[in-house]
């Protein structure tokens, strides 16, 4: 019994309705849809709109069109070229009737009285053939799909191991890598671009084989890098680093990985791995451990000098040396953070000059004039230079020309084929008169001068001021720097007269001496310390609840930024000063404009930086106690 979904159509034609009646008695028998059209033209409309017609069955003789007529007519359309069809003749038919029919594209004759057991057979073998065609047209193009399919899947597998392959070859190539393959047996080696643009030789006319290679390793690292030293070792895999000559002389490091592949007795047979130049890794660690060295030397000869200075001040009073020594100490810091910021490559005179008179400028009038042309100096001179004007500076605050109102100072130098010449001349102040020995400070200018590099100093004691000249040999000089940059504007007048009296500041400082420091400075300032606070989740907790006319954060708590803390007082509107070792160009821009102090701290500068932080008005309000 054929299954509805599998039954195919025949179509009976015939003028008759009694002959069409009896064609679908006989051939009801093969269960298949029988459908009945009793003239041409419904024979033809029934083909048009109707799918899978497997036979048709055709009485020749027909008023109007004849079955010759309407066969060829259904053969002249394209989607029955392949139809069959079988004629039905109640007439006697000649041979040539027979050619016609065949000429048409008849596949048989039926004569009348049909034999329905014939008719059965004839039209079954023909509904056969249609479904098994049908099956086979269903198969090809089953197939054709999944080949397509196919063909599609591998043309998106060679597409994607191209992108994979080109993204290899990128990645090595971006990471200075190569990859290889060595035959063990024949010694032919694979390279790709990696290794020929490490070994840095042309593709064209070099080929990679393993004697070749290995004279290029290094001689020094030939023997425990070479291929039979590698599989001697009986491992695996393996990791190796070795120096290469390149044909130019060039020497430059590469680290080797690999994979070695063995046959079943353990052989060796194919090795595969990479090669990285690693020589910038290379030239960076021996860098680092210079620097590292470097800092110790630098570390361990700053704490010495610091030593030097607390164990050579004398002074009357403990006030007195604790001032001196802060002040010798911080123009060690101030010089170490210009030195800093070149990478201790050297240091603008200009702007050692700058920092140490920045304390004795004042904008009602120029106490303080400065000029030269542009000089950097190395590291070991800026430092002794930058000592030798604090002590001057300091020598003149006490008993020279910034001591009084009047008095006026010019730190001016100028350079010759030999040495720097720099010139420090007071004038307006009290008379000079030379000391009947020099005391620590002015010694200390003449021993780091004259003893450390063989410099000159000389002192002459003018009745209207001290007359110092610096002479600094030529061979200390470094380069010309950059333009210097303007000073910062010292404060006011209005502004060093006032007090923090009344403000109450909050100071968040991790380290506990550098925040007991703090809080003595400002209490002795006047201000009302809260804290001082050494955590950031301390910090943030009281700012979140108290009032602070302004705050003294450490950039850096305990590994933790204080920016979370930051954030939080400028949305508040609470002015704040970072106190710091880090260098401005380190901290995010968005703090701009907020001060940053080094460290270790100047009480003085602190003093001015919030005197002009928090505001003239504000300081009035709480100087009149609201």
């Amino acid at each position: 019994m054929v299954k509805d979904a599998d039954k195919v159509n025949i179509l009976l034609i015939d003028d008759q309705p009694a002959k069409l009646l009896s064609y679908e008695v006989i051939l009801a028998e093969l269960g298949e849809n029988l459908i009945k059209a009793n003239s041409p033209q419904e024979a033809l409309g029934l083909l048009l709109t109707t799918e899978n017609v497997a036979v048709v069955l055709i009485d020749v003789v027909m008023p109007g069109i004849d079955g010759f007529q309407l066969a060829a007519m259904i053969r002249d359309h394209p989607r029955f070229s392949d139809l069959a069809i079988i004629f039905v003749s109640a007439v006697q038919v000649g041979e040539t009737d027979h050619l016609r029919g065949y000429e048409i594209g008849a596949v048989d004759y039926v004569s009348v009285p049909v034999v329905p057991k014939v008719l059965r057979a004839k039209v079954r073998v023909f509904v056969d053939l249609y479904r098994k065609t049908r099956q086979l047209e269903a198969l090809n193009a089953e197939l054709e799909e999944r080949v397509a399919a196919r063909t599609a899947e591998l043309e998106a597998q060679t597409e994607r191991l191209r992108q994979s392959e080109e993204r290899r070859s990128i990645a090595l190539s971006a990471g200075d890598m190569g990859s290889w393959e060595v035959d063990v047996a024949s010694g032919h080696i694979e390279w790709d671009d990696g290794p020929y643009r490490i070994f840095n030789v042309d593709p064209k006319t070099f080929e990679p084989t393993v004697e070749r290679i290995e004279a290029m390793i290094h001689p020094d690292d030939r023997a425990k890098n070479s291929i039979t030293a590698i599989l001697d070792e009986g491992q695996s895999r393996f990791q190796v680093e070795f120096r290469i000559v390149r044909p130019s002389g060039e020497l430059r490091w590469c680290y080797g990985a690999g994979i070695i592949s063995r046959d079943a007795q353990g052989k060796p047979v194919r090795m595969n791995g990479v090669t990285v130049d690693i020589t910038d890794r290379k030239r960076a660690e021996e860098r680092q451990v210079l620097l590292a060295r470097e800092v110790d030397h630098r570390a361990k000869n700053t704490l010495a000098v610091v030593l030097s200075v607390l164990r050579l001040t004398r002074a009357p009073t403990t006030k007195e040396f604790v001032t001196a020594v802060e002040g010798r100490v911080h123009a060690l810091a101030a010089t170490h953070n210009l030195l800093s910021s070149t990478r201790w490559e050297g240091a603008d005179l200009r702007k050692i000059v700058e920092e140490e008179m920045a304390p004795y400028h004042a904008t009602h009038r120029q106490r303080v004039i400065t000029a030269g042309p542009a000089v950097v100096l190395l590291p070991a001179t800026a430092q002794a230079v930058a000592l030798a004007l604090h002590e001057l500076a300091t020598n003149a605050a006490k008993y020279g020309a910034l001591s009084t109102e009047t008095g006026t100072l010019t730190v001016s130098w100028k350079t010759g084929d030999d040495s720097l010449m720099l010139d420090w001349v007071e004038t307006g102040g009290p008379p000079a008169a030379e000391p009947a020995r020099l005391g620590f400070g002015l010694t200390i200018v003449r021993s780091s001068i004259e003893a450390q590099f063989r410099g000159g100093v000389s002192y002459d004691w003018r009745p209207e001021g001290l007359c110092c000249r610096l002479s600094i040999p030529a061979a200390q000089i470094a380069a010309a720097p950059t333009p210097a940059e303007a000073p910062a504007a010292a404060p006011s007048d209005n502004q060093a007269r006032r007090s923090l009296a009344g403000m109450r500041l909050m100071v968040v400082e991790d380290e506990l001496l550098v925040s007991m420091l703090l809080k003595d400075i400002l209490t002795d300032l006047g201000a009302e310390v809260a804290g001082p606070y050494g955590r950031l989740s301390d910090g943030l907790a009281a700012a979140k609840v108290e009032r602070f006319d302004g705050a003294i954060l450490d950039l850096n708590l305990a590994g933790q930024q204080a920016e979370p803390l930051a954030d939080l007082l400028l949305a508040r509107g609470v002015p704040f000063v970072f106190i710091t070792g880090y260098q401005r160009d380190s901290i995010d821009r968005r703090y701009a404009n907020v001060p940053v102090l080094p460290k270790p701290i100047d009480s003085a500068a602190l003093e001015g930086v919030l005197l002009t932080l928090l505001g003239g008005e504000q300081l009035m309000r709480a100087a009149e106690g609201g």
